[in-house]
């Protein structure tokens, strides 16, 4: 475990790679998602296994998450891609990464790549999208809920969680709702600064998207096909959100597979 300052916040990182004496044949970034996750969703899925793969695995705990420093405010959007941003010079990471999102950590891998090409090898969004006005939107309905419904009415929300979803879903909502109510995190995201069509269409790195069958982000498949110069996708029939945790296996698989043929593509040998 290790605390990395990045001149405005203390990220919590945890870092794995090859076994002793390997080199590493790239570094994959692995961003998790809101209020109820954390780097442990990766370190106890798919880190073990991109390590075991050669690579060089970078995990941390976004603002206000896990062990990471809890501000006041300071939660847009754009405030999380310049924390990967000064996180990655802080550890000295140069050369492009793979960055890997899950839900909202999607959204900042590929804000991060629109805003810093030359610094991402590509970009596996996880039931995530980019951040458009209607992104926002949805975002500003469900922090809204989790406010006025977990936040400010924690004893009620709590017990019928703990009977219908168990006491470990209870203890993560538990802390969902102090940061959401001791924090901006809540006004600050759907206020975020959103991406241009323009924008979107200008990432050119290789783009997977991965999709639970029965979750609504899989409506996003032909919009991101069409949009993306370099986009594939995987549905994984029988899951929802938590594709992630369900279908670890398939999920890794695919990462691997588009950052084969992103590094074949750069030396100019295709992948196989």
């Amino acid at each position: 475990m290790a605390k990395v300052d990045t001149g405005t916040v203390r990220l919590h990182v945890q870092r794995i790679g090859p076994r002793e004496g390997q080199k590493p044949t790239a570094t994959v970034v692995l961003v998790h998602g809101l209020l109820t996750d954390s780097l442990a969703s990766y370190y106890f899925t798919v880190a073990p296994a991109f390590a075991a793969a050669g690579l060089d695995v970078v995990m941390y705990d976004l603002r206000g998450h896990g062990r990471s420093q809890r501000p006041a405010s300071g939660y847009t959007l754009d405030h999380n891609i310049d924390d990967l941003e000064a996180l990655l010079d802080r550890l000295d990471v140069t050369g492009p990464v793979h960055l890997v999102g899950n839900s909202y950590g999607g959204t900042i891998a590929f804000g991060f790549a629109a805003r810093r090409p030359e610094r991402a090898a590509s970009v596996t969004l996880i039931e995530s999208e980019p951040a458009t006005a209607a992104w926002a939107v949805k975002l500003g309905g469900i922090l809204d809920r989790v406010v006025t419904q977990l936040a400010y009415n924690e004893p009620d929300a709590l017990t019928w969680i703990t009977a219908n979803r168990g006491h470990n879903t209870a203890r993560l909502a538990k802390g969902a709702a102090r940061l959401a109510r001791e924090t901006t995190l809540g006004q600050d995201i759907p206020a975020s600064r959103v991406l241009t069509e323009n924008q979107i269409r200008a990432v050119r790195c290789p783009v997977l998207g991965v999709y639970g069958g029965d979750s609504d982000l899989a409506e996003l498949v032909p919009w991101l096909e069409s949009s993306l110069p370099d986009c594939r996708t995987v549905v994984v029939p029988g899951h929802e959100h938590s594709v992630l945790v369900e279908a670890s296996r398939v999920v890794g698989g695919a990462v691997l597979s588009l950052i084969d043929r992103a590094r074949g593509a750069r030396t100019g040998v295709e992948a196989r």
